[in-house]
């Protein structure tokens, strides 16, 4: 996590920017998904970069910014972009967001990521619920001494993404134009994509879509007794299943082209989350 310093030094310093907020939920933008702060009204921005505890985001797509918008009188805090483990620096670039969160008093999370699709009646534009996931990244964001005094020795993960929320959700699925997929997420370190055979494997154990992010934050969030929910944009089939070459600018390609689906969804998330 850091030095304990840091997360109160980044509260005071948003206190003093922003006033004592009160967000109730949060929301961690992946790959494509930043352009979603349209939809929020009087954002205040922050770079992460002059956050006490948080650093610059160096991946394209990921504009490192922390967004206070607010959804009729509700406050929403936006994390614009992430760190990821392959990046090299650790777990802290990647966990530091969920304590401040946490401290800040957020009690939902919304994760969302674009994954490369594993299921075959998936399609490139697809948004996916998670309902699970597998943790292949090598890793666990838990090792080492407790870095929280909320957080247990041995965290259960029976339920990581809340089931009740997650049924709430496809339960309104009717008021969308489009079909919302549900499945297991299966998380890689990265930064290479997987090969075919890695595909292959990865059908065998389950897995609807894979990625490089959101299983370490949906971990902290769980260990931290918050409530989570992930949602994967589809925006490329995996390798062995597409048929040319993967590429970072299709994630990216994809995920404008969804970007109307992206905005509908989470406008419908936060609706259900404030009835």
């Amino acid at each position: 996590m850091g030095k304990k310093v840091d997360l109160n030094e980044a509260v005071s310093f948003l206190y003093k920017k922003w006033g004592e907020i009160k967000p109730a939920i949060s929301l961690i933008c992946g790959s494509g998904w930043g352009e979603l702060c349209e939809i929020f009204q009087n954002s205040s921005r922050i770079e992460y970069g002059d956050i006490p505890g948080m650093s610059s985001t160096t991946i394209s797509g990921h504009n490192g910014t922390l967004i206070l918008g607010k959804f009729k009188d509700k406050q929403i805090l936006i994390f614009q972009g992430r760190r990821h483990f392959y990046e090299g620096a650790g777990w802290n670039p990647i966990c530091f967001p969920i304590y401040l969160a946490n401290a800040l008093g957020v009690k939902t999370m919304i994760l969302t990521n674009a994954a490369g699709g594993i299921n075959k009646s998936f399609e490139v534009g697809d948004l996916m619920v998670l309902e699970d996931h597998i943790n292949f990244m090598g890793s666990n964001p838990l090792i080492g001494p407790i870095s929280h005094p909320k957080i247990p020795r041995f965290p259960d993960q029976t339920e990581v993404y809340c089931e009740e929320l997650r049924n709430r959700i496809l339960g309104m699925t009717h008021s969308l134009e489009f079909p919302l997929r549900k499945g297991v997420y299966i998380a890689l370190s990265g930064p290479s994509f997987e090969t075919p055979a890695e595909i292959k494997t990865y059908q065998l154990l389950g897995a609807d879509a894979v990625g490089m992010s959101t299983v370490p934050e949906a971990m902290m969030c769980n260990a931290l007794n918050m409530k989570v929910i992930g949602i994967s944009c589809i925006s490329n089939l995996a390798s062995g299943i597409a048929s040319h070459e993967l590429s970072h600018d299709d994630v990216q390609n994809a995920s404008k082209v969804a970007l109307p689906k992206m905005k509908k969804i989470i406008l419908m998330i936060i609706k259900t989350l404030l009835m």
